[in-house]
């Protein structure tokens, strides 16, 4: 997988806590209750929405180097953060054995989270391996 790094606003508001969007990805954001817990959870967020991108087969845009994000008057920025990203690859198709009972308790579980059986079995895949 290819790494890189996107830029992403951290914002304070009103209430406690602090959300966080990406000037390149609309639509990406994540929140927090302090800016290392939004700084973490940009993280999901952000390889979930870089995954659904793939899925759909949108294209990732480049992203800009942070210092080229304009501030906004509107956006009270709490932090500037680059946030990490794998690229996914392209797919590859698999045949694999699995006793039957587990298969129906993973389709289960995929069900239950809104998830293909092969999303819910790269999730975990990657919980194991330590990749998120």
């Amino acid at each position: 997988m290819t790494v890189r790094y996107f830029p992403a606003i951290v914002e304070s508001g009103d209430a406690p806590g602090y959300s966080v969007f990406f000037p390149d990805l609309p639509g990406c954001a994540s929140a927090g209750n302090t800016i290392e817990d939004a700084a973490r959870n940009a993280e999901l967020a952000l390889a979930l929405h870089l995954r659904g991108m793939a899925e759909d087969g949108i294209a990732v845009p480049s992203q800009r180097a942070i210092d080229e994000i304009k501030r906004s008057p509107k956006v009270r920025e709490a932090a500037r953060i680059l946030v990490r990203a794998e690229l996914p690859g392209r797919s590859v198709r698999l045949n694999i054995s699995m006793d039957e009972g587990l298969v129906a308790a993973v389709d289960s579980a995929s069900a239950r989270e809104g998830l293909s059986r092969s999303a819910f079995l790269a999730a975990a895949a990657r919980r194991m391996i330590g990749g998120g």
